[in-house]
């Protein structure tokens, strides 16, 4: 067995930098999201079907459906971001059978 620091593969990242990665590509996504899905469905058709009896206005329709495209997509990509750590951080070797 080895003794010393374990050796990753690349430095770590800053939490700016993870962060930026995770959130601006979400950012983005959820902008198209919002704009496609928009394009097809009033908010106040979607109100009088889901909540009728709470006054939801266009605007705050809109906001609400980006920021629920934004927390599906920023989801999706920290699953992504998780799965893609190296393993040298994480795994490692075992004893050995002497």
């Amino acid at each position: 067995m080895t003794g010393g620091p374990p050796v990753f593969d690349h430095p770590p990242r800053p939490l700016a930098q993870k962060l930026g990665a995770i959130l601006w590509p979400s950012f983005f996504a959820a902008g198209v999201a919002t704009m496609a899905f928009f394009a097809h469905v009033d908010p106040l058709a979607l109100r009088d079907m889901t909540f009728p009896g709470l006054a939801i206005t266009r605007g705050l329709g809109y906001t609400a459906g980006f920021f629920a495209f934004w927390a599906a997509t920023a989801a999706s990509s920290l699953f992504t971001w998780w799965l893609l750590r190296p393993a040298s951080r994480f795994n490692r070797a075992l004893p050995r059978d002497d």
